[in-house]
């Protein structure tokens, strides 16, 4: 048995980098593509992200943002705790929610919290944060590995994909299990690259890979678009050059110290 599969998360408005997602999984001849959530947020025109998911088939889990923005809440759900991430998150939320249509407000909306499905042996279970919580970070240095094989174990699976973090990272547990964040395209990860990526589970027979395919794209227009919009300096910055300037708080010690801020 042969199957590849494209998962990916975090597309924050970033239709740009999105469509050449896209591309780069018919290239790879990918069977499946899916998107684990928070399709607004940071970027510019959001309206611009939805038909390129429909219409090429993607599958899609309902991240924190998008059960915000389909039942018209007050802010995000982020999970942040700083006044100055709250601060950016409240700017994002309210440009997004005022250009997203109605009927993407309804779209997301309806979007499953989670999504199962099996390649090869592996159950596999999609989510945004985690399988317990939407909005839950689970971090590559602070998240214990036992941890990670009881959520397995309690939902019956072999694979957990989740995203919400925007770092992407995987760790094989006992058992022939998986946890794996599959990253997100709509800002780099705070790492000096302007690229971002997605995650490939490939199943030749019983060999299963993981691989993290970085993704380049017009990130100078985004950058414009931002600007256009009217949108916070400090996220221009990040398309620009790579390093977070917003939602530090929320980063482990170790995983701070890659930055640069």
């Amino acid at each position: 048995m042969f199957r590849k599969v494209g998962l990916f998360g975090g597309v924050y408005s970033n239709y740009l980098a999105l469509d050449e997602v896209i591309k780069n999984s018919l290239s790879q001849k990918v069977d499946d593509l899916y998107c684990l959530g928070d399709l607004g947020a940071f970027g510019p025109n959001p309206d611009k992200v939805f038909p390129l998911l429909t219409k090429n088939g993607v599958k899609v889990v309902q991240g924190n943002y998008d059960n915000s923005i389909g039942n018209d809440l007050d802010d995000c759900q982020c999970g942040y705790t700083d006044p100055r991430d709250n601060y950016f998150a409240k700017l994002s939320y309210d440009y997004t929610y005022k250009n997203t249509s109605e009927e993407f407000k309804v779209w997301m909306k309806a979007l499953p919290s989670q999504l199962k499905f099996e390649i090869g042996k592996y159950k596999v279970l999609l989510c945004h944060g985690s399988p317990r919580k939407q909005n839950e970070f689970l971090w590559e240095t602070t998240t214990p590995t036992h941890f990670l094989e009881k959520l397995c174990r309690d939902h019956d699976v072999d694979i957990i994909c989740a995203t919400h973090t925007g770092i992407h990272w995987s760790r094989k547990l006992d058992g022939d299990k998986y946890f794996i964040n599959v990253g997100v395209i709509g800002r780099p990860e705070n790492d000096g690259s302007t690229s971002v990526g997605y995650t490939l589970l490939e199943l030749n027979d019983d060999d299963l890979s993981i691989k993290y395919v970085p993704i380049k794209y017009d990130y100078r227009r985004l950058a414009e678009e931002m600007r256009e919009e009217k949108l916070p300096e400090e996220f221009v910055e990040t398309i620009l050059t790579g390093w977070w300037t917003t939602c530090l708080e929320v980063l482990p010690g170790k995983e701070r110290v890659r930055g640069r801020y």
